[in-house]
């Protein structure tokens, strides 16, 4: 269920954006009952990563609302005038403090570019389960092929 689209208007402040999305949600909970908030973005958000983690896993502790991140990296980091935003990290020390946010609200993390996904959550599970099958299968083959040896 979609219940609020934000705007950071140009800036990455991540905590004001959350704040409004998680209590104006639990002000009105049983009226909107969301389960997942997306989190769309291009870059590192202007506080410390572990202010926003403390910050949603107390929000989400008790409740079944976890939070999504979806990063999309740019080749270009720095804008069409040359300046490089206040506070800057590299794509990598980016996607890791998305990562950790994400940890501490229980959700999902996809990292994409222009070149294609880098990392996704559910691209991992579905590989891991891929991979469970075929080792499954492996051993349900050698286990067809004993019986026959045995017959």
């Amino acid at each position: 269920r979609w219940v609020l689209s934000l705007q950071c208007n140009g800036s990455r402040n991540l905590m004001s954006a959350l704040r409004r999305a998680m209590e104006v949600d639990f002000k009105d909970k049983d009226k909107h009952k969301s389960q997942g908030l997306y989190l769309l973005t291009t870059g590192i958000p202007d506080q410390e990563t572990h202010t926003i983690s403390a910050y949603v896993a107390e929000v989400c502790r008790g409740f079944d609302l976890h939070l999504h991140i979806c990063l999309f990296t740019a080749m270009q980091v720095i804008n069409s005038s040359g300046i490089i935003p206040a506070r800057y990290a590299s794509p990598i020390e980016t996607a890791t403090a998305y990562k950790e946010i994400v940890q501490a609200a229980s959700g999902r993390f996809h990292w994409f570019g222009e070149e294609g996904i880098f990392e996704s959550d559910d691209i991992a599970i579905i590989v891991s389960e891929m991979e469970k099958a075929n080792i499954y299968s492996q051993k349900c083959a050698f286990l067809v092929e004993s019986l026959k040896q045995r017959s």
